[in-house]
């Protein structure tokens, strides 16, 4: 049996897509109902961090723990990558050992050399070019704060990173428009643009891109590893900040969504961020139930 690995959301159909939102709703009532789901039992999950997280860890290592299974940190400063050992042989003694890696790292090409060279499921925790696990979530919320997604129109407002590269293998999976508000030069992957051209459109400006939407994402300027590119970027996103106005010109009940964390008063208001209404915080606590309905379906 070929081994299934997640490094994108395009290892999964959309209809696979579909069921594991479905099933991540199952889970988040089992658990909040304390019904016992060890589908896991003695199962163990490495965790691999090249950077540096706090919902990507709780969220995995909790939910292997609730599935009552187990899993080990590793960072480059407790394991042999920290001193040069090559992926390919990291992935080669871990998959002999473990039944599932879970990776989050700089370079895709990393994650993908790791996959090569496992015969247990790799899953993408998070690499500079793609953020799969956290669409799980993010269209976990929506499903369950508006239904299906399809035939909607999403905003992503600010850098075209990897979470929106993601966002655009979403678009294509569960038939959504996807409008881009992005200043010059950082447009998302010109490929997957491409490829997606009649469902994604890039505009330059945020009002442009909320019209008519039911979501409105967006990220940090900086992520991680771009943070001597802080100052620069603050001047090049200036007017791209979401607030309670720009929200007012997408639809009456549309969403609002961050993967944080969040900084208040540059990529997104302190008043958006601090709505009682708002729906991050479960986008948030989703990060657990998608990623544990995507370890049952990799590792069952």
């Amino acid at each position: 049996m070929t081994t299934r690995h997640f490094l994108t959301l395009n290892d999964l159909s959309g209809q696979e897509f579909r069921d594991l939102l479905q099933r991540a709703v199952e889970l988040k009532q089992m658990q909040a109902n304390r019904v016992p789901h060890e589908l896991l039992k003695n199962r163990v999950l490495a965790m691999v961090f090249e950077k540096s997280s706090t919902r990507t860890r709780v969220s995995f290592e909790a939910g292997m723990i609730q599935m009552g299974g187990s899993s080990i940190f590793l960072s480059p400063q407790d394991s042999q990558l920290g001193r040069g050992e090559p992926e390919e042989d990291t992935a080669k003694v871990l998959s002999r050992m473990v039944d599932a890696i879970m990776v989050r790292t700089f370079e895709h090409k990393i994650i993908e050399h790791m996959a090569e060279n496992s015969s247990v499921p790799v899953i993408n925790a998070l690499t500079d070019d793609y953020h799969p696990c956290q669409l799980l979530a993010d269209m976990q919320t929506f499903f369950e704060h508006q239904g299906d997604i399809q035939g909607h129109t999403v905003s992503w407002i600010g850098d075209g990173n990897n979470m929106c590269n993601s966002y655009i293998n979403a678009a294509a999976l569960l038939d959504f428009e996807l409008v881009i508000a992005c200043p010059s030069g950082y447009e998302p992957m010109s490929a997957l643009v491409e490829a997606n051209k009649g469902r994604v459109k890039i505009v330059r400006t945020p009002e442009e891109a909320v019209v008519g939407s039911s979501l409105v994402a967006t990220d940090v300027w900086a992520s991680m590893g771009q943070e001597e590119e802080q100052q620069k970027r603050q001047t090049d996103f200036s007017g791209f900040m979401v607030t309670s106005k720009l929200m007012t010109q997408a639809k009456t009940d549309a969403l609002f969504m961050h993967c944080l964390p969040a900084h208040r008063g540059e990529e997104v208001s302190a008043e958006i961020m601090d709505d009682p209404d708002t729906v991050v915080w479960d986008e948030a606590e989703n990060r657990l139930h998608a990623q544990k309905a995507l370890l049952e379906f990799l590792m069952c």
